[in-house]
């Protein structure tokens, strides 16, 4: 299940017998490569022990809404920022008519609303209290907000009676929860994602070069996949694995990736340039290593070539969007180079320390948060790990995209 690879599940388990399950459902998580966290409510606690599921998971298992051991005791954001998606199995009638109010009496409900991320859950009851008309009208509910269902399947039940109700079983579920992921937004779509940084030589072992980890640009191929597009990632030098189905071209220089870039451009319907490029290289590599012969170095600098500008003015220009990383006056820059550079999006973000987050963000950080502006508007896209932010950024894109597609239909 490659699919679950690498993905951040948070499991929520809530009171009912069919919780002797979940301990399986977590270890087949940890098969697929999936990282598991699990959170009990009080009920669950009842029916299996949090230490299986520690066990299970490899994780500590989170029960209490107020963690001391958590940056400013908010345990339900942090974790609500670190799942890709929340399985709720099983998923009680009760705990359903709680996310239905949208209730926050516990930990796993307050988490159900703060994350941004997916929301699944696996119905499981006795058979009665699934065929009532309220657990009917809460599903539909949920099921309208844009919540995952389930299940539940129908066969012996704990209780003695044979009829609905049944969690899902397992496989089943992992199945479900690996087609969460695919959108099929971009279906058909052939895009091209530059990441990382460019590597210019000074010498045979020197070189220019900047902070970009490549991270971004790897969640963007990643969630570009998942949308059923067909991705080419052109990157520089990272320690990153590929994404599964995912076309890798690696390169060093910017002069590399310019050339790989429109050696693969003709037959692109989206180009999203993550990667930090560097703008100047060194006029003269020499072939051997400097000597610290002197106190100071001069080095002469040329201009690279702007790979993002000569894709949005090619003639067989494909929908182009862009990165910014800006360490002040945000907005303003960002807009600058939208304009400038002739793009249909650029997202912008600050790189460093966010003080009011107390978090590192862009380079080197798992976390970011991005300004997104097009011509005719703007997006916010708040902090959230950055493969988050990379499936909510392919969805804006994808929406836009169509929107130019429709808009030069009906004015051809």
């Amino acid at each position: 299940m490659k699919r679950l690879h690498g993905k951040h599940i948070l499991l929520g388990i809530t009171g009912g017998i069919a919780a002797y399950k979940s301990a399986e459902l977590t270890r087949r998580l940890r098969d697929a490569g999936a990282d598991v966290r699990v959170v009990m409510t009080r009920a669950a606690t009842e029916f299996v022990t949090a230490l299986t599921f520690q066990a299970l998971s490899g994780n500590p298992v989170h029960t209490a809404l107020l963690d001391e051991s958590a940056e400013a005791g908010m345990g339900h954001i942090e974790l609500a920022r670190w799942a890709d998606a929340i399985l709720i199995a099983p998923a009680s009638a009760n705990f359903i008519a709680k996310l239905t109010q949208g209730r926050a009496d516990d930990l796993l409900s307050t988490l159900c609303l703060a994350t941004e991320s997916p929301l699944a859950f696996a119905p499981s009851m006795n058979r009665a209290m699934w065929g009532d008309l309220a657990t009917q009208a809460n599903c539909k509910a949920l099921q309208k907000r844009g919540y995952f269902q389930f299940g539940p399947e129908s066969g012996e039940q704990a209780c003695g009676e044979n009829g609905e109700g049944r969690m899902m079983e397992v496989p089943d579920l992992i199945n479900k929860l690996a087609s969460c992921f695919e959108s099929g937004e971009l279906q058909a779509l052939n895009v091209i994602i530059t990441a990382g940084p460019t590597f210019e030589p000074i010498d045979p072992v020197r070189f220019i070069g900047n902070r970009s980890s490549g991270r971004m640009g790897f969640a963007m191929a990643q969630a570009a996949r998942e949308a059923g597009a067909a991705v080419t990632l052109i990157s520089g030098p990272t320690h990153l694995g590929t994404p599964d189905a995912v076309t890798r071209i690696d390169v060093e220089t910017a002069e590399q990736m310019h050339e790989a870039v429109f050696d693969h451009l003709k037959h692109c319907d989206i180009f999203i340039a993550a990667a930090a490029v560097a703008d100047y290289k060194p006029a003269t590599t020499y072939e051997q290593k400097l000597k610290k012969d002197h106190d100071s170095l001069t080095l002469q600098l040329e201009r690279n070539k702007d790979i993002l500008y000569d894709v949005a003015h090619s003639k067989m220009r494909p929908f182009v969007v862009g990165f910014a990383a800006e360490t002040e006056q945000l907005e303003e820059n960002a807009l600058k180079k939208l304009q400038k550079k002739n793009l249909d999006m650029i997202a912008a973000n600050r790189v460093g320390k966010n003080i009011a987050e107390k978090q590192d963000i862009g380079f080197n950080s798992e976390y970011n948060a991005l300004q997104v502006f097009w011509p005719e508007g703007q997006a916010s896209l708040e902090l959230a790990r950055k493969d988050s932010l990379a499936r909510q950024l392919i969805h804006l894109i994808a929406s836009r995209y169509q929107q130019k597609k429709q808009h030069e239909k009906n004015t051809a």
